[in-house]
């Protein structure tokens, strides 16, 4: 059977922007040009070797409505939450913490030799489990499969499954994600299944890429907004590191204000009070 190839549909730079305690960050899904992207919500990118750009990190703050995912790339980060939860996120790690009901949490960066670097998903929740109980799941770098191709490129398989089979570490049955972290030298391709009907991006950090022989090449900075399709071919022009994320769109209404993300603007409101109250977190 002939496999429709996914291509690019739009290029996305993002804003530079600050959250938290004044962590400057880049924001590429969420901010003024790509709003959402069903079920994604948001991504940011933040990397600097200035610890004046992280270092007051991200102290308590609430959470409602959706799931954020952490993955390191340098530097850690340290979570704490209301439910209990513990740990630090080391590079080559992912933390994705379902808050469902209501959760306040924080995250504070501790660098290492002056660096910190990673991103941050936020993933929507369906209505039907909005309120339903937090939970947390944090995986070290080791635990996370690491698929080697003959060519030199190398996948770590957070979510999903690869081609060859491999799977991610990661349990989500609400959007059915995929969420790979690739390094790609200069040549080598990428010849990977998306499944159709998924909302699907690219988010190059580094290098150039080319997505199925177009002529506009990814660069780095760049989201790409991938066409629907079962399958993705990309060739790496230069040395490049990039993040292939997928997910089934929920396809609900979505009302956002600030940390929650609930249908309805009544609901976000019921979030804030019970917030105010002493209420969100059960």
């Amino acid at each position: 059977m002939t496999e429709k190839l996914r291509t690019v549909t739009r290029i996305v730079r993002g804003d530079a922007t600050a959250d938290g305690a004044g962590v400057q960050l880049k924001r590429i899904i969420g901010g003024a040009e790509l709003d959402m992207l069903d079920p994604f919500l948001m991504l940011d990118a933040f990397g600097s070797d200035k610890p004046q750009d992280y270092i007051g990190g991200f102290p308590p703050h609430p959470h409602r409505g959706f799931e954020t995912v952490t993955y390191m790339l340098a530097g850690k980060m340290r979570h704490q939450d209301s439910a209990g939860n513990a740990g630090v996120i080391e590079a080559g790690g992912v933390q994705w913490m379902t808050a469902a009901s209501g959760i306040i949490h924080s995250e504070m960066p501790e660098q290492e030799e002056g660096l910190l670097a990673g991103y941050q998903l936020w993933v929507n929740l369906p209505a039907s489990e909005k309120m339903s109980a937090p939970r947390y799941q944090e995986i070290s770098a080791e635990a996370i499969t690491v698929e080697q191709h003959d060519d030199g490129l190398t996948i770590r398989v957070v979510a999903g499954e690869t081609r060859q089979g491999n799977t991610g570490v990661i349990d989500n049955p609400f959007v059915d994600p995929l969420y790979l972290v690739v390094d790609a030298p200069a040549g080598s391709q990428l010849n990977e299944q998306v499944k159709e009907g998924h909302n699907a991006f690219i988010y190059l950090s580094k290098g150039k890429l080319n997505v199925a022989d177009t002529a506009r090449s990814i660069q780095a900075g760049e989201l790409a907004v991938l066409s629907d399709g079962d399958a993705l071919r990309l060739t790496a022009e230069q040395d490049s590191s990039f993040i292939l994320v997928s997910g089934k769109p929920l396809n609900e209404p979505v009302a956002k204000g600030g940390p929650f993300v609930m249908n309805t603007r009544a609901e976000v409101e019921q979030a804030f009070a019970d917030y105010r109250s002493g209420q969100l977190v059960q």
